[in-house]
């Protein structure tokens, strides 16, 4: 099931200015992405960003107020587009009194699966998700790390072409982490069109061949690791500074020199790092008692607090 498939001339997935409003919230605000194929796209943000309305709005889960989303050019509400689409929810979606196996038959029938290739895809499932031997074990009895891969499995049963990911890590354990990365690399090296959410910049980083930055339910910045960061900072460094004086205190010198407080912290950005000086002298000048100081390349995060003024995490 894993090996590559065929790829039409259309893209595997295309999202054009979806939209969609609760009320007077906008949770995606007209965002516009295409999935190439065999790529895996990330969705990096964090929790409220719109990421998961987006996913649920390209499985019909929710209704968007406007926009279009197709799949291998099929309307993403037809027969075709969720022949070809595959969904692994946030949430846990298994019945926890049957059986590994019985979940997969009960989700495979679901998609049209009989016979013997419903027992060939139980079967590939099982043994992609390390559960072969939990295979006739109830869902209530597996540790959160086995019940989140049967998740995913049960997401892939009818083979599709594109696989959607909705924070396939929550509440699982490192090692379970691991396993699931896994599992997503395996389907990635066998050319699945992916697309991965997740407010982990390092989950991120691992997996994904391109990043769509989001917050507030707008990509606010795509491209790969390397690129956001040098379309972000070109060849600058982020000089990470923290001190000894009250918050507030520090907030109006660090607005004033054109830098951002991280925490309890000042971060700059600068060309040389001889520009450090100049910082430790302003701040002496103003009376400040510097703790220590640090100087580094940006990253993900860095990308995205220098675009939004906000850490990933908050």
């Amino acid at each position: 099931m894993a090996s590559a498939v065929p790829v039409p001339s259309s893209l595997p997935l295309r999202i054009d200015g979806l939209i969609k409003r609760f009320g007077s919230v906008v949770a995606v605000d007209g965002v516009t992405l295409e999935l190439p194929s065999g790529e895996c796209l990330g969705l990096l943000g964090p929790n409220g960003a719109g990421k998961s309305t987006l996913i649920r709005g390209i499985v019909g889960r929710v209704i968007p107020d406007a926009g279009k989303v197709s799949v291998f050019g099929s309307a993403a509400d037809s027969a075709k587009a969720r022949e070809a689409l595959g969904w692994v929810p946030q949430e846990l979606a298994l019945y926890s009194r049957l059986t590994s196996r019985e979940n997969l038959e009960s989700f495979g029938r679901y998609h049209g699966l009989a016979g013997s290739a419903l027992r060939q895809a139980v079967r590939w499932c099982l043994d992609w998700a390390a559960l072969l031997d939990r295979a006739d074990e109830p869902v209530k009895n597996l540790s959160g790390g086995m019940k989140r891969r049967l998740n995913m499995a049960a997401g892939l049963i009818h083979q599709p072409k594109v696989v959607l990911m909705d924070e396939p890590t929550v509440g699982v354990d490192p090692q379970s982490r691991n396993r699931i990365f896994e599992m997503i690399e395996q389907l990635h090296g066998a050319g699945m069109s992916i697309i991965y959410t997740t407010h982990y910049m390092e989950e991120a980083e691992r997996l994904c061949d391109r990043i769509a930055i989001m917050d507030h339910g707008r990509v606010i910045a795509l491209g790969a690791k390397e690129e956001l960061i040098r379309n972000t900072f070109a060849s600058r460094s982020q000089v990470l500074a923290r001190f000894a004086d009250p918050v507030d205190r520090v907030a109006a010198w660090v607005e004033q020199r054109g830098g951002i407080l991280v925490g309890a912290g000042a971060q700059f950005t600068v060309e040389h790092p001889t520009e450090i000086a100049g910082l430790l002298d302003a701040g002496a000048k103003a009376g400040l008692e510097l703790v220590d100081i640090s100087l580094r390349r940006p990253n993900l995060e860095s990308v995205f607090l220098h675009l939004t003024g906000r850490e990933l995490r908050d």
